[in-house]
């Protein structure tokens, strides 16, 4: 019996980002991140992808390209057909978000080229409405995070603060002496006790922040309902609501939800969580992790559906291998370019 070849083909390439500054959450901390690029071929036209990996997520660079080498793209005839295509994707094997992500940027990237039209566009979005993004500083001793709003002072409309550590205060404190730039809060699922952390979110309010992700742990339920009752700031959920079948618990223990590509597995659930949080209600923000400016720029298609952004993470990386949207007054857009609007400065598939 013989097999008929795909008309696909597919290259994965691992990466190693390398961080501007050490990056610096309530549980982790790290100078690198991993990402696996992706390569999507057929008909003449490459569409990429990227699987952005931080460590505390629990993906590898091994077990993305394992899952994303093992798909039979053979029975991926009709490359319109994105909804069969990714549920087939999403069904081959448990977890592994960012992986699926990947392929499923690099397929919106190969339509949208097919098409020569970027995805923006297709899905009748207007780029000049897309918010202005934040600049994430992370946890630091209070006078180099001075030092990073001071040199960012200017350029961003928002700085996004990680929290979740023993100086939280003096390093919104140390902050707020170089800039009066409006604040947001990420604390990572670092506070523990509701009312203390009812009293750090009263504390902010007064300090020009807009809004707190994931003040505590996701599996606390109760706590965090009791605290977005009474918060005089929105509550976000971020690790407590990572696919659309989450959004279920959303109502009434959030505010609102930040939806990530990486989290998501791609455009294709990422804009049916905006849009579904908007229909519930509730908040949104588009955010990211540090990535390159693949991912990100295949975040700015989205964008405009969102009531904030964060989508800085390229900016936070020193060997970003593509070009893409660029910061101007504060916001990142998505290009005219087809696709995704990205492309690799070098060939980064070779052999």
């Amino acid at each position: 019996m013989t097999h008929r070849p795909s008309p696909w083909q597919l290259a994965v390439v691992p990466y190693t980002l390398e961080l501007r500054q050490r990056f610096t959450l309530a549980n982790s901390s790290r100078t690198t991140t991993p990402t696996l690029l992706v390569a999507l071929r057929r008909d003449g036209i490459c569409g990429y992808g990227e699987a952005a990996m931080p460590p505390y997520l629990g993906e590898t660079q091994a077990g993305a390209a394992a899952f994303l080498t093992s798909l039979d793209l053979r029975s991926f005839d009709d490359p319109f057909a994105t909804a069969a295509l990714l549920a087939a994707v999403d069904r081959h094997a448990p977890g592994q978000p960012a992986a699926k992500a990947a392929f499923d940027l690099a397929l919106h990237d190969w339509l949208g080229k097919r098409l020569g039209q970027p995805w923006h566009r297709l899905l009748g979005l207007d780029r000049a409405t897309t918010p202005p993004t934040s600049y994430t500083i992370g946890i630091h001793p209070p006078d180099v995070a001075r030092e990073l709003a001071a040199a960012m002072h200017g350029r961003f409309r928002s700085f996004k603060i990680k929290l979740g550590g023993p100086t939280d205060r003096a390093m919104v404190e140390a902050i707020r002496a170089a800039t009066d730039t409006p604040l947001r809060v990420d604390v990572n699922q670092g506070w523990i006790d509701r009312e203390a952390a009812l009293r750090e979110v009263e504390w902010l309010a007064a300090r020009g922040v807009q809004f707190v992700e994931q003040p505590m742990p996701k599996e606390r339920l109760d706590d965090l309902a009791w605290l977005t009752r009474h918060s005089p700031l929105p509550i976000l959920a971020d690790e407590g609501c990572q696919r659309l079948a989450d959004l279920r618990r959303i109502p009434g223990v959030y505010h609102g939800i930040v939806v990530k590509l990486m989290k998501a597995t791609g455009l294709r659930e990422a804009r049916t969580m905006l849009e579904t949080a908007r229909a519930l209600g509730l908040s949104t923000m588009l955010g990211c992790m540090t990535e390159t400016s693949c991912a990100i720029a295949a975040a700015t298609q989205l964008a405009p559906l969102a009531d904030w952004v964060d989508l800085d993470g390229a900016l936070l990386v020193a060997n970003d291998p593509f070009v893409g949207p660029v910061l101007q007054d504060g916001v990142v857009a998505a290009t005219d370019g087809p696709g995704i609007g990205a492309a690799p400065v070098a060939d980064l598939f070779a052999g």
